[in-house]
């Protein structure tokens, strides 16, 4: 019986970690921001930009993790590559305001860019 009962809190854990999880960290991003790419997170994931400027955003990729060797924005056909523990600068064109969402090829580091 304890043994279901913790296989049903861990299911419940990676439901909640994987689908429902929102990082609540918010920044404004400016030429120094860097995005740390650690832990099954992106650091901060919710990102402020200014709407119709062009925008470069800098990931710094700690994580070994082979899901995390990629950044992903679908709605900008961006892909790009991460290089374990070096800064990668992806630039972004000037954008709409609304949200565009970023993530790994799997979708397990999830964050957002508003844009204002």
């Amino acid at each position: 019986m304890l043994i279901n009962l913790l296989c049903i809190a861990l299911i419940g854990f990676i439901i909640w970690w994987f689908w429902l999880y929102k990082p609540s960290n918010e920044t404004k991003v400016d030429a120094s921001t860097s995005i740390v790419v650690k832990d099954g997170v992106y650091s901060p994931a919710r990102i402020n930009i200014s709407a119709n400027t062009p925008t470069e955003i800098t990931f710094l990729r700690q994580d070994k993790s082979g899901c995390s060797a990629t950044v992903l924005l679908p709605d900008l056909d961006i892909s790009q590559d991460l290089a374990l523990d070096k800064p990668t600068t992806v630039a972004l064109p000037a954008l709409e305001k609304g949200e565009y969402p970023f993530h790994c090829q799997m979708q397990m580091y999830k964050g957002v860019l508003i844009v204002e």
